[in-house]
């Protein structure tokens, strides 16, 4: 029987491009905590999917000829396509074009919402940047730009439905204040609550639908389009089938949310001015993680230096792409990619580390006609306590959301065995107690990888049953 629920979402993927190295970074990051906790055995529902509407898509359809329907559904098919690619073990994968599960929700969420008095009509003027799909204050702009997009944003004046933000905002201060929502790193909690603290403002919860008719219809006035972040941030009630659905009952709140840090802001206000109007039990986490670089500039297409993660895993495999960003990223700061840095990576720690030292010792183990077995007590005590303490540090990364570090755990008990092999020299003979020690080590070290290297775990213990040795990571030219 399971000890706990367990629920973990990402962000929905914007559909007004393909999937790029950063979403796929944050897809990895979720995975690897949905993984582990199902290795302790928790009852996991891990969430996925796209964000579909909004102007941004309608215009990126009309620049690839296509209508926006024909081409959400390819661009949502890739991110689908994802699962298999990057070995993901989500649960779902929700869009928000589905009419079926999550259009009804959305509406009944705006008249719960409406009900609590918290939705009214007004005449607004407003800078709206089109990048964030969000009207923005003078506070958010830098030299007259959205700090975000680095764009000037647009003056538009036209009668929308608000959402009551204000009457949450000293609320959510005490809610972020008690980490009632923690938020991780605690750097942007500051930011947050410094943000919350100016006072949050009532927020645009709805478009014109003569400027906006790609999206969900106000329940109550089809003469406006419900605003994206309001249709967006309900996936994670409608995938649940919110309110009477037996996933919801089971799984609700989500216990992380993986985002980026350029959408916490949304996650941290609306979303949880939302919660409070609809009384719904709040988040207990917001993990956010950084950006992805390229050579030190932020990918962009403009400057056509975005990487796919199709087909970088296409190149090099699915752990070797999942190892360079768990490992060569900082979990919650900015990272850098180059194809440089990765070979080298590669070349170093999956090829020369992990990769060299399984085929050494099973090799070693497969020329011998020792009955070698796994189960057995260490002959050497050092073995367990190396192993003791990189299990201790092990947990207290990963439950700090320290994956570099986790995964840090593995290859100081590699560096360890590299050691005892060089020193012991177990090829001389009448060394196996040695040897089998040193397998016993590897298959911890398996174990540990088990949410991070999935495909490699799997392989490095197929063959210490077997006691046939196969190169896991052929060295890179």
């Amino acid at each position: 029987m399971a000890k706990n629920k367990f629920y973990i979402t990402t962000s929905i993927a914007y559909t007004n491009a393909q999937p790029h190295l950063g979403y796929a970074l944050e897809l990895i990051q979720a995975d690897v905590l949905a993984r582990y906790n199902r290795i302790q055995n928790n009852d996991v529902f891990f969430l996925t999917g796209t964000d579909e509407h909004g102007q941004k898509v309608v215009k990126a359809a009309e620049a690839a000829g296509k209508s926006p329907e024909e081409f959400t559904d390819e661009i949502s098919e890739k991110f689908r396509s994802l699962k298999s690619v990057l070995n993901l073990s989500n649960n779902d994968f929700i869009r928000t074009t589905d009419q079926i599960l999550h259009w009804p929700k959305v509406k009944e969420i705006w008249l719960e919402i409406k009900k609590n008095g918290d939705i009214y009509k007004k005449e607004y003027e407003g800078l709206y940047c089109v990048g964030c799909e969000a009207f923005i204050t003078k506070k958010d702009l830098v030299s007259g730009k959205c700090k975000i997009h680095q764009k000037e944003p647009e003056v538009i004046k036209e009668e929308n439905y608000f959402f009551k933000l204000s009457k949450y905002s000293k609320e959510i201060e005490k809610i972020l204040e008690k980490d009632a929502v923690k938020i991780i790193p605690k750097e942007r909690k500051n930011e947050m609550l410094s943000f919350v603290r100016q006072g949050l403002e009532d927020v645009s919860f709805s478009r014109p639908r003569k400027d906006l008719k790609w999206g969900i219809p106000v329940p109550d006035d089809d003469s406006q389009t419900i605003y994206v972040w309001a249709d967006a941030l309900v996936n994670y009630l409608s995938a649940l089938e919110y309110p009477n659905g037996q996933k919801f009952k089971e799984y609700w709140p989500p216990d992380i949310q993986c985002l980026g840090k350029d959408i916490l802001r949304f996650h941290s206000t609306i979303w949880l001015g939302m919660l409070l109007s609809l009384k719904l039990a709040l988040p207990k986490n917001i993990f956010v993680h950084g950006f992805i670089t390229s050579s030190g500039q932020k990918m962009s297409k403009s400057l056509g230096n975005v990487i796919d993660p199709i087909e970088l895993v296409k190149n090099y495999g699915k752990d070797s792409v999942r190892y360079f960003l768990l490992k060569e990223i900082p979990s919650s700061e900015d990272g850098d990619f180059t194809y440089e840095k990765f070979k080298e990576r590669y070349n170093a720690d999956l090829a020369g580390g992990l990769g060299n030292l399984t085929a050494r010792v099973i090799k070693l183990a497969e020329i011998s006609n020792y009955q070698f077995s796994i189960s057995n007590k260490f002959s050497n005590s050092n073995f367990q306590k190396e192993i003791t303490k990189a299990q201790k540090d092990y947990q207290r990364f990963l439950n700090g959301f320290k994956f570099n570090e986790a995964l840090g755990t593995a290859w100081k008990l590699i560096t360890y065995c590299d050691k005892v092999v060089n020193e012991e020299k177990p090829w001389e003979g009448g060394k196996e107690k040695i040897i089998e020690d040193l397998l016993r080590v590897i298959s911890e070290i398996s174990n540990l990888l088990k949410p991070f290297l999935p495909e490699t775990s799997e392989k490095i213990f197929e063959q210490l049953k077997t006691k046939k040795s196969e190169s896991l990571f052929p060295r890179l030219k």
